[in-house]
């Protein structure tokens, strides 16, 4: 009897000087593989591998991404015990897409024609889209005749209706340039708002859930009967909460005062929002918030008040998108700030009992990185801890795809 070939996904989340990847099996969804090449393009690059309980870390020479997604696949035959025999068990590569803009509500097998929209959407994410891009390059060219799977961070929210995500100037700007609320982090928010309410056995429909992703990248989302209804990150990723470098919601007229009273140029203004503002600009510390709470329990005042900006800026959008929901029944923290830090979660649902929400400081206390009601029980208001898994739910989104494909 011919041994039938197992089939796999690979799952491959590009930054700009990285890949995380992970291994699936297609029908089971079961995780085989996992690990990151950090570093790419430094003298000294880092592979961490993990298969069956077993870990590597080493020391390589990787270029550019197409090198390091050939090291990847290499790893996956040869590091025992082996991930795949052969290439030819993956049958799909799931990519992580961050900006989709409206020309994309849907995960989407890749051809030339949707490649060449994800280079023109690149502009409105300059951090991730070209990383992004890359990954799927070199998976094209190191995997060919495999279809690729774009998975976008922005499809989740294409449910907002335009009183959500049109901003307030002329009108023409948005039917020339596009210019609009997208959101981010989309797969992200989907598959916490699904497993609350899981953990909850409570079904979607009728629920009024706000989702907070907090990590470098931090943003929230307001999800009623499961749909994105508003969510913070507008235009490109740098609106909203304040972030690990990134400014988030400031004044636009900032921007004009800078360039001609300050004699910056637009590029300089565009990566000092990007890279130098957030916990990194009101601390000039760090933009860890690991950092940050050692910082300010030692006394220092400016690693203080960049916490207590963070969490104030983070209540208030919790409170607006409560109101935009008609109520509150879930409030779900995720990413890893969110996973894993105790102390920024009391900060934010601290006197927010007039919502029906409190925490159990003790559970709170106590939950780091695990699925945990967190919430006092004599409140309405859910609190969930919901650790997120962007690689499965990329996982699920690219075989879906792949299904759908072939029942076309």
């Amino acid at each position: 009897m011919v041994r039938k070939q197992p089939k796999k996904i690979l799952v491959v989340n590009c930054g700009s000087s990285s890949i995380k990847y992970k291994v699936f099996e297609m029908e089971s969804l079961a995780e085989v593989a996992s690990g990151i090449v950090e570093r790419i393009g430094d003298k000294s690059a880092l592979l961490k591998h993990e298969t069956g309980g077993t870990a590597t870390t080493s020391e390589v020479r990787v270029s550019d991404h197409r090198q390091g997604l050939g090291l990847i696949l290499d790893t996956l035959i040869r590091f025992e015990p082996k991930a795949i025999d052969n290439l030819e068990e993956i049958v799909a590569v799931g990519h992580r897409v961050v900006h989709g803009g409206d020309e994309f509500f849907d995960s989407t097998l890749v051809d030339e024609r949707v490649l060449e929209k994800l280079k023109e959407w690149a502009r409105l994410a300059p951090l991730h889209n070209p990383p992004n891009i890359a990954g799927i390059e070199a998976a094209r060219a190191l995997l060919p005749g495999v279809p690729q799977v774009a998975v976008f961070d922005t499809a989740f929210h294409q449910t907002m209706e335009e009183v959500a995500y049109l901003y307030p100037i002329p009108y023409e700007l948005y039917e020339r340039f596009k210019i609009r609320r997208y959101g981010f982090h989309g797969t992200s928010h989907k598959y916490v708002t699904r497993r609350a309410a899981e953990a909850l056995g409570m079904p979607l429909e009728g629920l009024k859930i706000v989702t907070c992703h907090l990590g470098n990248g931090c943003s929230v989302t307001a999800v009623k009967d499961g749909k994105s209804v508003d969510t913070s990150m507008g235009f490109t990723p740098l609106e909203g909460l304040v972030m690990g470098t990134r400014s988030g919601d400031i004044d636009p007229s900032i921007i004009f005062y800078l360039i001609e009273e300050g004699g910056f140029s637009a590029k300089d203004v565009e990566e000092m929002l990007n890279r130098k503002s957030g916990l990194l600009g009101i601390s000039g510390i760090s933009n860890d918030v690991r950092d940050l709470e050692r910082e300010a329990s030692a006394g220092n005042r400016r690693a203080r008040l960049a916490l207590e900006v963070f969490a104030y800026r983070a209540k208030k959008y919790v409170g607006a998108y409560a109101a935009a929901l008609g109520g509150l029944d879930v409030l779900v923290f995720t990413g890893g700030i969110g996973e894993n830090d105790p102390v920024v979660r009391q900060m934010i649902c601290d006197g927010m009992e007039f919502l029906g929400l409190k925490l159990n400081e003790m559970v709170n206390e106590a939950t780091r990185g695990d699925l945990r009601i967190i919430s006092d029980e004599r409140y309405p208001v859910k609190v969930l801890v919901v650790p997120t898994d962007e690689e499965l739910a990329i996982a699920e989104e690219t075989r879906r795809t792949i299904y759908e494909a072939v029942d076309r």
